[in-house]
């Protein structure tokens, strides 16, 4: 039987130095060792009725590969994860554990919860350095299957639906697979080259991705069909930006973060020799509270940004950001200034930003969202000087495909309206999942809608064809 350790403490992960960190794009957290990662999960009881496999988006077998890991047993407790995600590399860096398995470990009760996430990154990265890279093929079932878009919900379904047979194609929009696990999230929290490996795994699994394939123009849901595909699987993310529509949207300077990570992480702007740099700025105001504002005033910093401030309507506890991210954050010197929202944005005498001007709030009645509603005080306004400002305030799915797909229902947001099951739409062989039908949300809850969907595939074809 495995000797518990019975620490009311996680181990603490191991990571680079605020000071140093906050001008380079290395990862933050280096990882645990062998030894970490057998005492943190001998801190595991192994619980009976599991809660932490229930809040898990992907359902993860999380105490028996956390046994494996306990009794030396990596590759055992690799081939475990790897049974239901087809991304343990990046779920084990970025996904929400507190929110989710560890914030229902039963360790949690009465000291910490057990290092879930911490876990599954180190044995994803054992699995890469020392695993085999053998793969066995299923058995092709001569059905074939085409998804729409390459980030967590898209791979998620493509790997799952090629492991149960299928030939599965995944068109990509940009050059590079990947969606916003390349695009959106900094080098820093998610190195590329963990998301090219994991692609490589789809890949060998038999999965084929077209890029720079726009569907909606360069080929379009009917066509797919008619192009032999049986179902149709749109993961097509939210990519469109939404502004606060004050004055000074437009001048020089004033970014989407959808815009500014994209051209630093895809387009690698960050490097001295880059094709497509970006702006060298002295002060820069991010305005939103939550993780992808935290990105963007993060790769601020790194960038060479002298002062870097997080403008946000409510109050710290109210910031949707992940706590280890604001942490993160503030530990770099990124300058919290909560309770205040922008009116305006100030040019210079270049149509440049010369500062943003802001007004306090003050916290209110609960809102729809159940936080409570920010007011705004009479007579607070102020000014910030800075020259850059980086606009985080949610994004909305592209309307190139629904606006090229009859028959295809939306809300009032753009996103694809499911069953909500098994992200079947309103067109017959069409399902749906990630951010495309729920907006802005997290990797591994748009991980956990392919899954679901890939399995109502499966069963979608084979009822056809019985």
């Amino acid at each position: 039987m495995t000797e518990r350790n019975m620490s009311v403490t996680k181990c603490p992960m191991p990571s680079q130095d605020p000071k140093v960190r906050a001008r380079n794009f290395d990862e933050v957290a280096t990882g645990y060792t062998l030894e970490m990662a057998v005492g943190e999960a001998r801190r595991c009881l192994n619980c009976k009725n599991r809660p932490c496999v229930s809040a898990c988006p992907v359902a993860i077998d999380i105490p028996d590969f956390i046994e494996r890991v306990a009794n030396g047993d990596m590759e055992g407790a690799y081939e475990i994860i790897s049974r239901s995600s087809a991304l343990p590399a990046v779920c084990g860096r970025v996904c929400p554990q507190e929110t989710q398995c560890e914030g229902k470990c039963v360790r949690g009760i009465k000291g910490e919860s057990v290092g879930i996430g911490r876990l599954e990154r180190f044995v994803a990265d054992w699995h890469r350095e020392h695993g085999s890279a053998e793969v066995k093929l299923p058995e092709p079932n001569g059905h074939k299957v085409a998804v729409i878009g390459s980030g967590p919900s898209g791979l998620t379904a493509a790997g799952d639906l090629a492991k149960l047979g299928y030939k599965v194609t995944v068109f990509e929009a940009l050059h590079t697979a990947g969606g916003v696990l390349v695009y959106g999230i900094p080098e820093f929290r998610l190195p590329k080259s963990i998301v090219r490996r994991e692609i490589d795994g789809l890949k060998a699994l038999g999965v084929d991705i077209e890029t720079n394939i726009v569907i909606g123009k360069t080929l379009t849901v009917d066509e797919l069909f008619e192009k032999g595909y049986e179902a149709v699987f749109i993961g097509s993310g939210a990519g469109l930006p939404r502004f606060m529509n004050i004055p000074g949207e437009s001048l020089k300077g004033v970014y989407s973060a959808n815009e500014y990570l994209t051209r630093v992480n895809l387009m690698k702007a960050y490097r001295s020799d880059s094709k497509t740099p970006i702006k060298k700025s002295r002060a820069v105001a991010v305005v939103g509270g939550g993780n992808v504002a935290m990105d963007a005033a993060r790769s601020a910093m790194r960038l060479g940004a002298e002062t870097v401030y997080i403008v946000y309507r409510r109050s710290m506890d109210e910031l949707p950001a992940r706590k280890e991210e604001v942490e993160h954050a503030m530990e770099e010197g990124i300058i919290f200034k909560t309770l205040n929202n922008p009116v305006e944005i100030l040019a210079d005498e270049n149509g440049g930003v010369r500062a943003i001007r802001c007004i306090e709030m003050e916290l209110g009645e609960p809102d729809e969202s159940g936080r409570r509603r920010p007011v705004e005080k009479p007579g607070s306004e102020f000014e910030i000087e800075v020259d850059t400002v980086i606009m985080s305030i949610g994004t909305s799915p592209n309307p190139l495909i629904r606006s090229t797909t009859p028959g295809l229902e939306t809300n009032r947001r753009g996103c694809i309206v499911t069953n909500g099951d098994d992200g079947l739409t309103s067109r017959e062989g069409v399902y749906a999942g990630g951010d495309a039908v729920t907006g802005a949300a997290t990797v591994i809850l748009a991980m956990g809608a392919g899954k679901q969907a890939a399995k109502a595939i499966d069963e979608y074809i084979k009822g056809k064809n019985t």
